[in-house]
């Protein structure tokens, strides 16, 4: 079972996912619905939610972050300044922490680790600086472990990722052009030393050009064929 004691995972298309805990809480993860050329009509609506996670601030990862916030009541857990920034947008239940920090809420516990990319969002003067972007390393009440990668290139601490968490599901970015491509990926999947993948920021636009195939082919080149590529379309479930 890959998510473990009846877990779901749904994507929205491009990084947005909603995740359902073998608790029955309901996650939201970078959550760009108005806009976003990939996500069903039936999904426009996420339903209840209790926590929203981000991993930095760029709009096609916030844009409906305070919105569905306010309009769930969910609490939003993200980078310090990322936070202050969801406040100023009249979110009162926003929890800003930093790396290789922990926040546990409703029996989840979140860390934030390292991510190289940028973080902003745009401003009536230009964009405003909204904290370092970052991973997050999600447990769930049964101890499952998802490390979602946010948007990121491939680095040699992702060994070190590995190491302290043991992530029993990776979500990584394989689009290339914003972020790393199939070649990445796969180095990042062997640092990790994970069994199972799920790509994501892929196929949104025309410049997102990577696919789980394509990471497939460059994992065998590695020698990593047994990794399991999870695939999913816009709107399907992972459970």
């Amino acid at each position: 079972m890959p998510l473990g004691n009846g877990a779901k995972l749904t994507w929205f298309g491009h990084a947005t996912f909603r995740l359902e805990t073998p608790g029955g809480k309901r996650v939201m993860i970078d959550p760009w619905i108005t806009g976003n050329p990939k996500c069903p009509e039936s999904l426009r609506d996420p339903g209840d939610l209790d926590l929203i996670l981000l991993s930095h601030g760029h709009s096609d990862h916030t844009a409906d972050a305070a919105r569905l916030a306010k309009e769930k009541g969910a609490a939003v857990l993200c980078m310090v300044e990322l936070a202050g920034w969801i406040g100023t947008q009249g979110v009162e239940n926003a929890v800003g922490f930093n790396k290789g920090g922990s926040h546990t809420a409703e029996g989840i516990k979140v860390t934030l680790v390292n991510a190289h990319h940028s973080s902003s969002v745009e401003g009536d003067a230009g964009p405003v600086y909204t904290g370092e972007p970052a991973g997050l390393i999600i447990t769930l009440e049964d101890g499952y472990t998802i490390y979602f990668a946010g948007d990121t290139c491939v680095f040699g601490d992702m060994a070190l990722i590995g190491e302290l968490y043991e992530p029993d599901l990776a979500m990584l970015p394989i689009g290339d052009f914003f972020t790393m491509g199939a070649l990445e990926a796969a180095k990042a999947v062997e640092l990790l030393g994970v069994k199972r993948v799920l790509g994501m920021h892929y196929g949104t636009f025309d410049a997102l050009v990577g696919t789980p195939q394509a990471l497939r082919d460059e994992l065998g080149k590695r020698g990593l064929s047994d990794v399991v590529v999870e695939e999913l379309a816009p709107g399907d479930t992972l459970e």
